[in-house]
């Protein structure tokens, strides 16, 4: 479990910068530049991952079930999937109305990601996992929707080719993780 909490602390920690410390990120990018800062960025937010994946693989093997979800929370979790695909699709798909709508949806389709996963899955390293991914979701999209407000930033929507293009692009990303992804990457069968 420490170095999934380690990873947890590195990953979400350089991602919440933002949050908790945006004039001293701004600083510290002019002070840096920014090719030096995104490079830290991502330097640590690898070793975040990593740290991560690894922790999560050390604490499945480990057991310890806090709770054994019902059967049809799976269900329920498959259905919020689709609604977190078509988010992350939406941040990727300029001009869509849901961008438009939600303002940030990658954001949004990690909360929803991370509380379907809750509801699933009741082992001590999946709520710590879940859970954090969650808390952090929550902040970010807060913090993120007050910036907007205060700079007065509208995302603009250009039309409903756009919408369907980041919804079959998500309806074809979750399909990908439901056939095979899922169970090739996380070694666990959706269904």
């Amino acid at each position: 479990m420490t170095y999934l909490i380690l990873g947890l602390i590195l990953f979400l920690g350089v991602h919440s910068t933002r949050i908790v410390a945006d004039g001293a990120r701004t600083r510290a990018i002019e002070r840096m530049g920014a090719n030096a800062w995104k490079g830290l960025y991502t330097l640590i937010s690898l070793a975040g991952f990593a740290l991560i994946v690894w922790g999560y693989g050390l604490s499945r093997a480990e057991g310890g079930f806090l709770w054994n979800p019902p059967v049809w929370t799976r269900h329920v979790t498959a259905l919020l999937m689709l609604v977190s695909f078509i988010l992350l699709a939406a941040a990727y798909v300029p001009g869509n109305a849901i961008k438009a709508a939600v303002g940030h949806p990658m954001v949004a389709g990690v909360k929803i990601w991370a509380f379907a996963h809750l509801l699933s899955n009741g082992r001590l390293g999946d709520i710590v996992l879940f859970g954090a991914f969650l808390a952090w979701a929550v902040a970010s999209f807060a913090a993120a929707r007050r910036r907007d407000r205060a700079a007065g930033v509208v995302y603009p929507s250009r039309g409903a080719m756009r919408t369907l293009a980041a919804c079959g692009a998500g309806l074809a990303l979750y399909l990908g993780f439901v056939f095979g992804l899922h169970l090739w990457l996380i070694g666990v069968r959706p269904y």
